[in-house]
């Protein structure tokens, strides 16, 4: 997305009447509620009105995106439209001086030597998040089914021990900028135009440090070994990552931290299984019982046995449910307990056996297969 030449002359942020720190949530509300008010429907023949609600529409198309808003953040940090330098030092020049395509030619420039919104590095100045780091979880299938809390062990960047991430040695604290002045930024005036580029001497911190950290040498951060505990909930499953918010690595500037994203591998269990919140589970059953119908003693991962009562005539490899003894979820409730019967047939007889098993089959009117 190029930049536009609207977002050097207006304020979209005063438009849709917040901050410039607003959430993504509280711009969309604040959006909502203008739009229901100046709508044209609303406001038939108020030509006032309707230019409004087509401003708000149009600040709303840039700050309710992302990554636009992200590109409009930049250019409102290089300075106003005006004709001369900008405050602050900013980027500044008369738009009408500029033929259609130099526009976005120099646009394009200057965020390549900036770092900004569609270039390849960062200034360094202002707040910056701290990255995103990867953990692998493996867990038994009890622990998983239950969730647990638990302690992760990570060698990551973390924040200096020693400086507590300010960079300086103990003692010391890290001294405003000689060059910039704590802007972070250096101007550079070329007649019409004036340039902000980030101090070579701070990094476009702000601030230098005198007396560096001993353990991190100035940066803030250091590659330790860290615990982390961990809550995993209920019901995760085998592949599923979970996210833990600002368990990652510190940010910079004051930035926040990022993300701990956790790979749950789950251990298979001897005897359960799983499909989705249900559990399942095989059970034999004897020919008797599978004829004559029982009550037989089912498992369950609590380690409590449930009594399913089993019809006569019940086949090998027939399913039954067990309302309530599955997975029990925060957001999909309780699975239930699914049971497989399967009929076992007796390997040795002996001859009282052998001669009722033969007096069965003598007095069946149902053939025992089917004869070609």
């Amino acid at each position: 997305m190029a930049a536009q030449r609207e977002w050097f002359e207006k304020n979209y942020y005063a438009v849709l009447g917040v901050t410039d720190t607003a959430s993504a949530k509280d711009i969309t509300k604040a959006y909502r509620k203008l739009a229901r008010e100046l709508h044209p429907d609303k406001n038939p023949g108020d030509s006032a009105a309707e230019e409004r609600f087509k401003a708000v529409s149009a600040a709303y198309d840039v700050l309710g995106d992302e990554t636009k808003r992200a590109e409009y953040d930049e250019v409102r940090r290089l300075g106003p439209v005006g004709g001369g330098p900008g405050p602050g030092g900013g980027f500044a020049f008369n738009m009408d001086d500029m033929a259609g395509g130099g526009l976005g030619d120099l646009l394009g420039q200057m965020f390549r030597n900036r770092g900004g919104a569609g270039g390849g590095g960062q200034s360094g100045v202002g707040p910056r998040r701290g990255t995103d780091i990867q953990a692998e979880l493996t867990l038994d299938f009890a622990d998983a089914a239950r969730g647990l809390t638990t302690t992760l062990h990570l060698t990551s960047d973390a924040q200096c021990s020693t400086c507590h991430g300010s960079g300086a040695r103990p003692g010391t604290t890290p001294k405003l900028c000689p060059q910039c002045g704590g802007r972070g930024v250096i101007d550079d005036n070329q007649g019409l135009f004036s340039f902000s580029s980030p101090c070579r001497r701070c990094g476009g911190g702000g601030t230098v440090i005198e007396e560096p950290c001993p353990t991190c040498r100035g940066a803030g951060i250091e590659k330790r070994p860290r615990e982390v505990q961990a809550r995993i909930p209920a019901g995760v499953s085998d592949g599923q990552t979970i996210r833990l918010k600002g368990r990652g690595a510190p940010g910079r500037n004051g930035g926040p931290a990022g993300d701990l994203l956790v790979s749950i591998h789950v251990a298979p269990h001897p005897r359960f299984g799983r499909a989705g919140t249900d559990l399942t589970v095989r059970v034999p059953i004897s020919f008797v019982d599978a004829a004559l119908g029982a009550d037989v003693a089912v498992p369950t991962l609590d380690g409590v046995d449930v009594t399913l009562r089993i019809k006569p005539g019940t086949q090998s490899g027939s399913r039954h449910r067990v309302r309530g003894k599955g997975i029990e979820t925060a957001k999909a409730g309780t699975g239930d307990l699914i049971v497989t019967v399967d009929v076992t047939v007796p390997t040795a007889l002996n001859d009282e056996q052998r001669r009722a098993i033969e007096q069965l089959a003598a007095a069946s009117t149902v053939p025992a297969r089917e004869t070609a």
